[in-house]
């Protein structure tokens, strides 16, 4: 894909984004229509769906040799990243949509033989999108971003579930706790797509989780790269981007300091 291409690309994409928060902005008003996936808080709603259904509409239309790849399942049955694919989740932080109306965003990532060629997550109701092309720096906005600077764990805000610091299947919660005790503080924010672009930002110093679906992390993998941060997994491993995975993301210097701190290893991926 040469650069012609990749501008026309992410200007038509970051047009669709805006179009597809306008139209969840004018949902609040609605009844929403909230159904369960796996379990009561695996929510999903009529938006959530319809979202998906407006970018594979424009997707298909414009671009009809690309693939799609969503959480709501309206997409392809996408096995590998060869030739241009879209990794969406319409409305990441559905439970907050619900509740909050507030603490979502849309996350798309287009990726390109492999390689990750643009990001966009968009915070509908602060209207905050974190963008960018590959090689050009990461914008908020229409800012232009600095790159991340090195910080250490004592001056480092996290963001960290509390699910992971208590008894769970994915990691012994021990091994998190001296993160909280040494850390300047530790978030939450329900949403790891805003998690993950405030890594990239800057107003989080890491983010980690210990499973995520591609569809959650496909922008802010991207997102973090461009921003000169540091995303692997949990036990600092190369992130697989279609599969169910932790995702550990932070800034230079902390990245190895907080793997240090945990004894790499323990938490196990996917299913």
């Amino acid at each position: 894909m040469d650069n012609t291409k990749l501008e026309d690309l992410y200007q038509t994409a970051k047009n669709w984004v805006y179009e597809a928060g306008e139209v969840i902005k004018r949902s609040f008003s609605n009844e929403l229509n909230i159904t369960y996936k796996s379990h009561y808080a695996d929510l999903v709603t009529d938006m959530d769906k319809a979202i998906e259904k407006f970018f594979i509409d424009k997707i298909k239309k414009e671009y009809p040799d690309h693939e799609i790849l969503g959480e709501e399942g309206y997409g392809d049955e996408v096995k590998d990243l060869d030739g241009t694919v879209w990794i969406i989740d319409p409305i990441d932080g559905t439970t907050n949509f619900v509740h909050q109306q507030n603490n979502f965003a849309i996350s798309v990532g287009i990726f390109h033989n492999g390689e990750g060629k643009a990001a966009f997550i968009y915070d509908v109701v602060r209207n905050e999108l974190f963008h960018c092309i590959k090689g050009n720096g990461l914008y908020l906005n229409e800012e232009k971003l600095p790159l991340l600077s090195e910080v250490t764990l004592d001056k480092a805000v996290i963001g960290l579930n509390a699910t992971w610091i208590t008894p769970n299947r994915k990691i012994d919660h021990h091994l998190l706790l001296p993160l909280v005790r040494k850390s300047r503080g530790t978030r939450s924010y329900g949403t790891a797509a805003i998690e993950l672009a405030y890594v990239a930002c800057g107003r989080l110093d890491a983010y980690m989780t210990m499973r995520l679906s591609p569809w959650d992390f496909a922008a802010g993998y991207i997102l973090i790269q461009e921003a000169g941060g540091i995303i692997s997994t949990m036990d600092g491993s190369k992130v697989k981007v279609l599969s169910k995975t932790s995702i550990f993301a932070a800034k230079p210097g902390l990245h190895q300091e907080i793997l240090d701190t945990i004894h790499t290893g323990t938490p196990q991926d996917g299913e």
